[in-house]
Protein backbone atom coordinates (compact mmCIF):
# COMPACT_ATOMS: atom_id res chain seq x y z
CA UNK A 1 0.00 0.00 0.00
CA UNK A 2 1.31 3.47 -0.52
CA UNK A 3 2.71 5.60 2.12
CA UNK A 4 0.06 8.37 3.86
CA UNK A 5 1.30 11.75 2.95
CA UNK A 6 2.43 12.88 6.35
CA UNK A 7 5.24 10.37 6.90
CA UNK A 8 6.86 11.96 4.25
CA UNK A 9 7.23 15.51 6.74
CA UNK A 10 9.06 12.67 9.10
CA UNK A 11 12.44 14.15 9.56
CA UNK A 12 15.08 11.93 11.83
CA UNK A 13 17.45 14.33 12.21
CA UNK A 14 20.52 13.72 15.20
CA UNK A 15 17.96 14.07 18.05
CA UNK A 16 19.24 11.42 20.61
CA UNK A 17 15.59 10.26 21.56
CA UNK A 18 15.19 6.42 20.12
CA UNK A 19 13.38 6.50 16.75
CA UNK A 20 10.70 4.30 17.82
CA UNK A 21 9.43 7.61 19.99
CA UNK A 22 9.94 9.77 17.27
CA UNK A 23 8.01 7.57 15.37
CA UNK A 24 5.24 7.67 17.92
CA UNK A 25 5.13 11.47 18.48
CA UNK A 26 4.65 11.51 14.76
CA UNK A 27 1.98 8.94 14.35
CA UNK A 28 0.53 10.62 17.65
CA UNK A 29 0.14 14.17 16.10
CA UNK A 30 -0.73 13.06 12.25
CA UNK A 31 -3.95 11.52 14.58
CA UNK A 32 -4.74 14.59 16.77
CA UNK A 33 -4.40 16.83 13.72
CA UNK A 34 -6.55 15.03 11.41
CA UNK A 35 -4.19 13.89 8.72
CA UNK A 36 -4.51 10.40 9.76
CA UNK A 37 -8.26 9.95 10.28
CA UNK A 38 -10.37 7.55 12.19
CA UNK A 39 -10.87 4.05 10.65
CA UNK A 40 -7.85 4.90 8.23
CA UNK A 41 -5.37 2.03 7.86
CA UNK A 42 -1.84 2.46 8.44
CA UNK A 43 0.99 0.46 6.67
CA UNK A 44 2.46 -2.94 7.76
CA UNK A 45 5.34 -2.74 10.00
CA UNK A 46 7.69 -4.56 7.35
CA UNK A 47 6.56 -2.16 4.38
CA UNK A 48 6.71 1.35 6.78
CA UNK A 49 9.98 -0.05 8.47
CA UNK A 50 11.19 -0.65 4.96
CA UNK A 51 10.05 2.81 3.38
CA UNK A 52 11.18 4.95 6.21
CA UNK A 53 14.58 2.78 6.16
CA UNK A 54 14.43 1.51 10.29
CA UNK A 55 14.12 -1.08 11.87
CA UNK A 56 10.66 -3.61 11.67
CA UNK A 57 11.55 -3.28 15.48
CA UNK A 58 11.16 0.79 15.58
CA UNK A 59 7.86 0.50 13.92
CA UNK A 60 6.66 -2.11 16.26
CA UNK A 61 7.51 -0.64 18.87
CA UNK A 62 6.20 2.51 17.84
CA UNK A 63 2.69 0.71 17.05
CA UNK A 64 2.43 -0.69 20.17
CA UNK A 65 2.66 2.48 22.26
CA UNK A 66 -0.26 3.89 20.03
CA UNK A 67 -2.28 0.77 20.44
CA UNK A 68 -2.20 1.01 24.14
CA UNK A 69 -2.99 4.70 24.43
CA UNK A 70 -5.85 3.70 22.59
CA UNK A 71 -4.91 5.85 19.04
CA UNK A 72 -4.76 2.21 16.94
CA UNK A 73 -6.68 -0.97 16.69
CA UNK A 74 -6.38 -4.03 14.70
CA UNK A 75 -5.43 -7.52 15.09
CA UNK A 76 -2.86 -10.07 13.55
CA UNK A 77 -3.76 -10.56 9.72
CA UNK A 78 -6.35 -7.52 9.60
CA UNK A 79 -4.07 -4.48 9.40
CA UNK A 80 -3.61 -1.90 11.55
CA UNK A 81 -5.70 1.12 11.73
CA UNK A 82 -6.62 4.87 13.48
CA UNK A 83 -8.80 3.83 16.46
CA UNK A 84 -12.68 4.68 15.44
CA UNK A 85 -12.38 5.65 19.20
CA UNK A 86 -10.12 7.95 20.13
CA UNK A 87 -8.90 8.07 24.09
CA UNK A 88 -10.67 10.61 26.62
CA UNK A 89 -11.55 14.01 24.70
CA UNK A 90 -9.13 13.48 21.86
CA UNK A 91 -11.33 12.79 18.89
CA UNK A 92 -12.98 15.34 16.59
CA UNK A 93 -14.66 14.93 13.28
CA UNK A 94 -12.32 13.54 10.56
CA UNK A 95 -9.92 15.67 8.65
CA UNK A 96 -11.03 19.16 11.44
CA UNK A 97 -7.44 20.37 12.37
CA UNK A 98 -6.26 21.17 15.94
CA UNK A 99 -7.04 24.56 16.67
CA UNK A 100 -5.10 26.51 19.58
CA UNK A 101 -2.32 24.05 20.10
CA UNK A 102 -1.60 23.80 23.55
CA UNK A 103 -3.49 26.76 24.40
CA UNK A 104 -5.92 25.66 27.19
CA UNK A 105 -9.66 26.88 26.95
CA UNK A 106 -11.23 28.73 30.05
CA UNK A 107 -9.96 31.16 32.83
CA UNK A 108 -5.94 29.73 33.60
CA UNK A 109 -6.28 30.99 37.24
CA UNK A 110 -8.53 31.09 40.07
CA UNK A 111 -10.03 34.25 40.93
CA UNK A 112 -7.67 33.87 44.58
CA UNK A 113 -5.23 33.51 42.02
CA UNK A 114 -5.58 36.12 39.49
CA UNK A 115 -5.95 38.30 42.63
CA UNK A 116 -2.92 37.48 43.90
CA UNK A 117 -1.21 38.05 40.52
CA UNK A 118 -2.41 41.05 39.85
CA UNK A 119 -1.34 42.88 43.64
CA UNK A 120 2.16 43.55 41.70
CA UNK A 121 4.03 44.25 38.55
CA UNK A 122 6.73 40.75 38.38
CA UNK A 123 9.79 41.20 36.51
CA UNK A 124 11.94 38.27 35.19
CA UNK A 125 15.29 37.92 36.54
CA UNK A 126 17.61 40.60 34.12
CA UNK A 127 20.70 39.34 34.34
CA UNK A 128 22.41 42.01 36.63
CA UNK A 129 22.83 40.12 39.92
CA UNK A 130 26.17 41.34 40.37
CA UNK A 131 26.24 45.05 38.47
CA UNK A 132 26.83 47.54 40.99
CA UNK A 133 24.82 48.86 42.81
CA UNK A 134 22.67 45.88 43.47
CA UNK A 135 21.55 45.81 47.06
CA UNK A 136 21.04 42.47 49.21
CA UNK A 137 24.26 40.72 47.79
CA UNK A 138 27.18 39.67 49.53
CA UNK A 139 30.98 39.31 48.64
CA UNK A 140 30.74 36.13 46.98
CA UNK A 141 34.26 36.25 45.83
CA UNK A 142 35.31 36.48 49.38
CA UNK A 143 33.28 33.65 50.60
CA UNK A 144 36.02 29.96 51.76
CA UNK A 145 33.89 28.29 48.84
CA UNK A 146 36.73 25.52 49.22
CA UNK A 147 36.37 25.57 52.94
CA UNK A 148 32.66 25.09 52.17
CA UNK A 149 32.77 22.08 50.32
CA UNK A 150 35.84 20.09 52.31
CA UNK A 151 33.26 20.65 55.04
CA UNK A 152 30.41 19.30 52.82
CA UNK A 153 32.76 16.44 51.45
CA UNK A 154 33.04 15.41 55.15
CA UNK A 155 29.37 15.39 56.64
CA UNK A 156 28.20 13.49 53.45
CA UNK A 157 30.70 10.43 54.57
CA UNK A 158 29.69 10.93 57.59
CA UNK A 159 25.77 11.33 58.19
CA UNK A 160 24.27 7.58 57.86
CA UNK A 161 22.44 6.31 55.74
CA UNK A 162 19.16 6.94 57.88
CA UNK A 163 19.60 10.53 57.41
CA UNK A 164 18.75 10.43 53.88
CA UNK A 165 15.26 9.85 54.44
CA UNK A 166 12.49 12.04 55.39
CA UNK A 167 14.04 13.65 58.71
CA UNK A 168 12.52 16.34 61.42
CA UNK A 169 10.52 18.63 59.06
CA UNK A 170 11.73 21.20 61.92
CA UNK A 171 15.44 21.23 60.52
CA UNK A 172 18.41 18.74 61.47
CA UNK A 173 18.84 18.87 65.19
CA UNK A 174 22.59 19.60 64.93
CA UNK A 175 22.24 22.50 63.03
CA UNK A 176 19.21 24.01 65.29
CA UNK A 177 21.18 23.35 68.44
CA UNK A 178 23.97 25.28 66.58
CA UNK A 179 21.21 28.24 65.77
CA UNK A 180 20.54 28.17 69.42
CA UNK A 181 23.75 29.02 70.95
CA UNK A 182 25.02 31.71 67.59
CA UNK A 183 21.60 34.12 68.45
CA UNK A 184 22.27 33.57 72.01
CA UNK A 185 25.77 34.68 71.65
CA UNK A 186 25.18 37.18 68.81
CA UNK A 187 21.57 38.84 69.80
CA UNK A 188 20.33 38.01 72.75
CA UNK A 189 17.36 35.65 71.60
CA UNK A 190 16.45 32.92 74.02
CA UNK A 191 15.03 30.43 72.83
CA UNK A 192 15.65 26.26 72.40
CA UNK A 193 15.98 24.32 69.65
CA UNK A 194 12.26 23.12 69.49
CA UNK A 195 11.42 27.09 68.96
CA UNK A 196 13.76 26.56 65.65
CA UNK A 197 12.14 25.73 61.79
CA UNK A 198 14.56 25.52 59.51
CA UNK A 199 12.91 27.35 55.98
CA UNK A 200 13.76 27.99 52.68
CA UNK A 201 14.64 31.73 53.11
CA UNK A 202 12.84 34.77 54.76
CA UNK A 203 9.71 34.44 51.68
CA UNK A 204 8.60 30.86 52.74
CA UNK A 205 8.74 32.19 56.73
CA UNK A 206 6.81 35.02 55.78
CA UNK A 207 4.51 33.30 54.04
CA UNK A 208 3.93 30.56 56.73
CA UNK A 209 3.56 32.98 59.33
CA UNK A 210 0.48 35.44 57.33
CA UNK A 211 -1.25 32.15 56.64
CA UNK A 212 -0.99 30.73 60.71
CA UNK A 213 -1.56 33.93 62.20
CA UNK A 214 -4.02 35.46 60.18
CA UNK A 215 -6.89 34.67 57.71
CA UNK A 216 -8.14 36.10 54.16
CA UNK A 217 -8.41 39.74 53.99
CA UNK A 218 -6.90 40.58 57.40
CA UNK A 219 -4.71 43.46 57.40
CA UNK A 220 -0.43 43.74 59.34
CA UNK A 221 1.44 46.73 59.30
CA UNK A 222 4.55 47.19 57.48
CA UNK A 223 7.38 49.68 57.69
CA UNK A 224 6.69 52.50 54.83
CA UNK A 225 9.17 52.32 52.76
CA UNK A 226 9.80 48.74 53.56
CA UNK A 227 10.78 45.25 52.26
CA UNK A 228 8.55 44.58 49.15
CA UNK A 229 9.13 40.91 49.51
CA UNK A 230 7.45 41.24 52.83
CA UNK A 231 4.74 43.14 51.08
CA UNK A 232 4.30 40.42 48.46
CA UNK A 233 4.03 37.77 50.59
CA UNK A 234 1.58 38.78 52.90
CA UNK A 235 -0.56 39.81 49.40
CA UNK A 236 0.10 36.52 47.99
CA UNK A 237 -1.40 34.70 51.22
CA UNK A 238 -4.27 37.16 51.08
CA UNK A 239 -3.45 39.57 54.39
CA UNK A 240 -3.52 43.32 53.23
CA UNK A 241 -0.15 45.38 53.65
CA UNK A 242 -1.24 48.58 55.86
CA UNK A 243 1.67 50.57 55.13
CA UNK A 244 3.00 52.35 58.13
CA UNK A 245 5.06 55.27 58.49
CA UNK A 246 8.86 55.65 59.67
CA UNK A 247 10.53 57.96 61.74
CA UNK A 248 14.25 58.52 63.53
CA UNK A 249 13.33 55.62 65.55
CA UNK A 250 11.57 53.38 63.39
CA UNK A 251 8.11 51.97 62.57
CA UNK A 252 5.81 54.90 64.51
CA UNK A 253 3.29 52.89 66.60
CA UNK A 254 1.25 55.34 67.27
CA UNK A 255 0.63 56.59 63.33
CA UNK A 256 -0.06 52.28 63.24
CA UNK A 257 -2.78 52.59 66.02
CA UNK A 258 -4.34 55.64 64.21
CA UNK A 259 -4.11 54.23 60.69
CA UNK A 260 -5.02 50.26 61.47
CA UNK A 261 -6.02 50.16 65.18
CA UNK A 262 -7.62 46.60 65.02
CA UNK A 263 -4.50 45.10 62.87
CA UNK A 264 -3.39 41.82 64.39
CA UNK A 265 0.22 41.59 63.50
CA UNK A 266 3.46 43.65 62.78
CA UNK A 267 5.98 43.15 59.83
CA UNK A 268 9.12 44.89 61.28
CA UNK A 269 13.13 45.26 60.22
CA UNK A 270 14.01 46.80 64.11
CA UNK A 271 17.72 46.27 63.36
CA UNK A 272 18.80 47.61 60.17
CA UNK A 273 15.33 49.27 58.26
CA UNK A 274 15.40 48.04 54.52
CA UNK A 275 15.81 50.36 52.84
CA UNK A 276 16.07 53.40 54.65
CA UNK A 277 18.81 52.01 57.35
CA UNK A 278 16.84 53.04 60.91
CA UNK A 279 17.87 51.27 64.02
CA UNK A 280 14.79 50.67 66.21
CA UNK A 281 15.21 52.40 69.14
CA UNK A 282 14.61 50.70 72.51
CA UNK A 283 11.80 53.10 73.36
CA UNK A 284 10.32 52.05 70.32
CA UNK A 285 11.08 48.30 70.47
CA UNK A 286 9.32 48.36 74.17
CA UNK A 287 6.66 50.49 72.74
CA UNK A 288 6.02 47.56 69.96
CA UNK A 289 5.90 45.03 72.23
CA UNK A 290 3.49 46.60 74.62
CA UNK A 291 1.08 47.13 71.82
CA UNK A 292 1.52 43.94 70.83
CA UNK A 293 0.87 42.22 74.64
CA UNK A 294 -2.21 44.49 75.05
CA UNK A 295 -3.35 43.84 71.46
CA UNK A 296 -3.13 39.94 71.63
CA UNK A 297 -1.07 40.75 68.26
CA UNK A 298 1.98 39.12 66.70
CA UNK A 299 5.36 40.75 65.68
CA UNK A 300 7.24 39.20 62.86
CA UNK A 301 11.09 40.36 63.32
CA UNK A 302 12.78 39.97 60.43
CA UNK A 303 16.15 40.73 61.66
CA UNK A 304 17.78 41.73 58.82
CA UNK A 305 21.96 42.88 58.13
CA UNK A 306 22.18 42.11 62.37
CA UNK A 307 25.29 40.78 61.35
CA UNK A 308 27.03 43.50 60.02
CA UNK A 309 27.84 45.91 62.49
CA UNK A 310 30.86 47.94 62.14
CA UNK A 311 31.21 49.22 65.43
CA UNK A 312 30.00 48.53 69.27
CA UNK A 313 27.09 46.01 69.71
CA UNK A 314 23.76 45.79 67.80
CA UNK A 315 20.29 46.59 70.43
CA UNK A 316 18.92 42.62 71.28
CA UNK A 317 16.44 41.56 68.91
CA UNK A 318 13.00 42.30 69.96
CA UNK A 319 12.50 38.43 71.03
CA UNK A 320 15.12 38.63 73.46
CA UNK A 321 13.49 41.32 75.27
CA UNK A 322 9.60 40.14 74.60
CA UNK A 323 8.44 39.00 77.98
CA UNK A 324 4.73 37.75 76.67
CA UNK A 325 5.75 35.27 73.70
CA UNK A 326 4.36 37.77 71.06
CA UNK A 327 7.41 37.63 68.61
CA UNK A 328 8.04 35.44 66.07
CA UNK A 329 11.95 36.14 65.11
CA UNK A 330 12.65 35.64 61.58
CA UNK A 331 16.71 35.08 60.02
CA UNK A 332 18.65 33.82 57.26
CA UNK A 333 21.96 32.88 55.95
CA UNK A 334 21.69 34.23 52.24
CA UNK A 335 22.82 37.37 53.26
CA UNK A 336 25.48 35.83 55.92
CA UNK A 337 27.29 33.09 53.48
CA UNK A 338 25.63 32.83 49.67
CA UNK A 339 22.00 33.65 48.17
CA UNK A 340 21.54 30.02 46.15
CA UNK A 341 21.68 27.93 49.48
CA UNK A 342 18.25 28.90 50.30
CA UNK A 343 18.29 28.74 54.15
CA UNK A 344 17.19 30.49 56.57
CA UNK A 345 15.28 29.89 60.02
CA UNK A 346 12.08 31.46 62.35
CA UNK A 347 12.57 31.32 66.29
CA UNK A 348 8.60 30.39 66.91
CA UNK A 349 7.21 31.21 70.46
CA UNK A 350 6.75 27.87 72.53
CA UNK A 351 2.95 28.82 71.63
CA UNK A 352 3.68 28.23 67.89
CA UNK A 353 6.41 26.09 67.56
CA UNK A 354 4.44 22.95 66.96
CA UNK A 355 1.76 24.74 64.67
CA UNK A 356 5.05 26.04 62.41
CA UNK A 357 6.43 22.80 62.42
CA UNK A 358 3.31 21.06 61.37
CA UNK A 359 2.94 23.77 58.64
CA UNK A 360 6.42 23.55 57.36
CA UNK A 361 5.97 19.46 57.55
CA UNK A 362 2.23 19.92 55.20
CA UNK A 363 4.35 22.54 53.03
CA UNK A 364 7.69 20.88 51.88
CA UNK A 365 8.84 18.13 54.21
CA UNK A 366 12.08 20.34 54.84
CA UNK A 367 15.48 21.12 53.49
CA UNK A 368 18.16 19.24 51.77
CA UNK A 369 20.18 17.49 55.01
CA UNK A 370 23.25 17.35 53.44
CA UNK A 371 23.44 21.49 53.50
CA UNK A 372 21.91 21.40 56.56
CA UNK A 373 24.60 19.36 58.26
CA UNK A 374 27.43 21.37 56.64
CA UNK A 375 26.19 24.69 57.90
CA UNK A 376 25.87 22.91 61.28
CA UNK A 377 29.30 22.01 61.01
CA UNK A 378 30.34 25.66 59.84
CA UNK A 379 28.50 27.05 62.72
CA UNK A 380 30.26 24.68 65.45
CA UNK A 381 33.42 24.87 64.68
CA UNK A 382 33.34 28.96 65.04
CA UNK A 383 34.09 29.04 60.96
CA UNK A 384 31.25 31.62 60.43
CA UNK A 385 32.00 33.92 63.47
CA UNK A 386 35.52 33.92 61.55
CA UNK A 387 34.14 34.58 58.34
CA UNK A 388 31.94 37.74 59.90
CA UNK A 389 34.50 39.59 61.21
CA UNK A 390 36.19 39.14 57.82
CA UNK A 391 33.42 40.47 55.95
CA UNK A 392 32.54 43.21 58.57
CA UNK A 393 35.94 44.66 58.08
CA UNK A 394 36.02 44.51 53.96
CA UNK A 395 32.38 45.81 54.16
CA UNK A 396 33.48 48.98 56.00
CA UNK A 397 36.05 49.46 53.48
CA UNK A 398 33.79 49.37 50.93
CA UNK A 399 31.14 51.53 52.47
CA UNK A 400 33.83 54.09 53.05
CA UNK A 401 34.91 53.74 48.93
CA UNK A 402 31.05 54.76 48.01
CA UNK A 403 31.21 57.69 50.37
CA UNK A 404 34.83 58.70 49.39
CA UNK A 405 34.24 58.36 45.55
CA UNK A 406 30.02 59.64 45.66
CA UNK A 407 31.30 63.00 47.23
CA UNK A 408 34.42 63.19 45.16
CA UNK A 409 32.50 62.68 41.13
CA UNK A 410 28.99 63.85 41.96
CA UNK A 411 29.02 65.80 45.00
CA UNK A 412 25.69 67.23 46.56
CA UNK A 413 23.80 65.93 43.53
CA UNK A 414 24.43 62.20 45.33
CA UNK A 415 24.92 62.11 49.56
CA UNK A 416 25.73 59.32 51.12
CA UNK A 417 25.84 59.49 54.69
CA UNK A 418 27.92 56.72 56.91
CA UNK A 419 26.39 54.11 58.29
CA UNK A 420 27.15 51.95 61.32
CA UNK A 421 25.03 48.66 59.59
CA UNK A 422 24.47 47.16 56.37
CA UNK A 423 25.33 46.35 53.16
CA UNK A 424 23.82 49.25 51.24
CA UNK A 425 23.50 52.63 51.72
CA UNK A 426 21.21 54.85 50.68
CA UNK A 427 22.21 58.24 48.33
CA UNK A 428 19.85 61.38 48.61
CA UNK A 429 19.32 62.94 45.49
CA UNK A 430 18.71 66.71 45.26
CA UNK A 431 14.75 67.04 46.17
CA UNK A 432 14.31 68.18 42.58
CA UNK A 433 15.16 64.94 41.37
CA UNK A 434 12.43 62.02 40.33
CA UNK A 435 14.68 59.37 41.78
CA UNK A 436 12.61 56.59 39.06
CA UNK A 437 13.93 58.40 36.35
CA UNK A 438 17.18 58.59 37.46
CA UNK A 439 17.20 54.84 37.84
CA UNK A 440 16.36 54.20 34.70
CA UNK A 441 19.14 56.67 33.33
CA UNK A 442 21.27 54.09 35.20
CA UNK A 443 19.86 51.18 33.68
CA UNK A 444 20.17 52.29 30.63
CA UNK A 445 24.36 52.92 31.63
CA UNK A 446 24.14 49.20 33.12
CA UNK A 447 24.06 49.92 36.84
CA UNK A 448 21.39 49.13 39.19
CA UNK A 449 20.40 51.41 42.12
CA UNK A 450 16.65 50.90 43.14
CA UNK A 451 15.11 54.22 43.81
CA UNK A 452 13.51 54.78 47.18
CA UNK A 453 10.08 55.79 45.70
CA UNK A 454 9.75 51.99 44.35
CA UNK A 455 10.11 50.80 48.34
CA UNK A 456 7.13 53.31 49.42
CA UNK A 457 3.40 52.82 48.78
CA UNK A 458 2.07 55.72 50.58
CA UNK A 459 4.21 57.87 52.36
CA UNK A 460 6.79 59.73 50.10
CA UNK A 461 10.34 60.13 51.49
CA UNK A 462 12.83 62.43 49.52
CA UNK A 463 14.14 61.09 46.35
CA UNK A 464 17.11 58.59 46.77
CA UNK A 465 18.72 55.26 45.54
CA UNK A 466 19.44 52.02 47.46
CA UNK A 467 23.53 51.81 47.01
CA UNK A 468 24.39 48.10 47.54
CA UNK A 469 28.35 48.06 48.04
CA UNK A 470 29.09 44.60 49.80
CA UNK A 471 30.12 42.81 46.83
CA UNK A 472 32.00 45.46 44.83
CA UNK A 473 35.75 45.81 44.82
CA UNK A 474 36.47 49.53 45.26
CA UNK A 475 37.24 50.05 41.50
CA UNK A 476 34.44 48.80 40.30
CA UNK A 477 32.39 51.64 42.42
CA UNK A 478 34.62 54.01 41.37
CA UNK A 479 33.53 52.88 37.44
CA UNK A 480 30.36 52.48 38.21
CA UNK A 481 30.05 56.12 40.15
CA UNK A 482 31.51 57.44 36.98
CA UNK A 483 28.47 56.47 34.68
CA UNK A 484 26.65 57.72 37.15
CA UNK A 485 28.22 61.13 37.36
CA UNK A 486 27.86 60.83 32.99
CA UNK A 487 24.24 59.79 33.26
CA UNK A 488 23.01 62.45 35.68
CA UNK A 489 25.19 65.45 34.05
CA UNK A 490 27.09 66.22 36.82
CA UNK A 491 30.21 68.42 35.42
CA UNK A 492 33.74 67.41 36.61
Amino acid sequence: MSLPLTFSTLEWGDSRQPKYLRLYEHIRQAILDGQLKTGEQLPPSRELARQLKVSRTTVMQAYEYLSAEGYLSGHTGAGTFVSEQLPGQLSRPSGQPAKGKGQPKGPLLSRRGENMLSQTAWKRPSGQNLRPFRPGVPALWDFPFQEWFRLMGRQSRSLGFEAFGYGDPAGFLPLRQAIVQYLRLSRGVRCEPEQVIIVHGIQQALGLACQLLLGPGDGAWIEDPGYNGAREAMRMTGVRPIPVPLDAEGLSVQAGQEIAPDVKLAYVTPSHQYPMGVVMSLARRLELLDWAARNNAWILEDDYDSEYRYSGRPLAALQGIDQNGRVVYLGTFSKVLFPAMRMGYMVAPPALAEPFQRAKDYTDRGNSILEQATLAAFLEEGRLERHLRRMRALYRERQEALIHWSGKLLGNALLVPSSDTGLHAVGWLEKSQDDSRVAELLRQKEVVASPISGYTQQFRQAPGLVLGYAPYREELIREALEKVAAAMEVKG
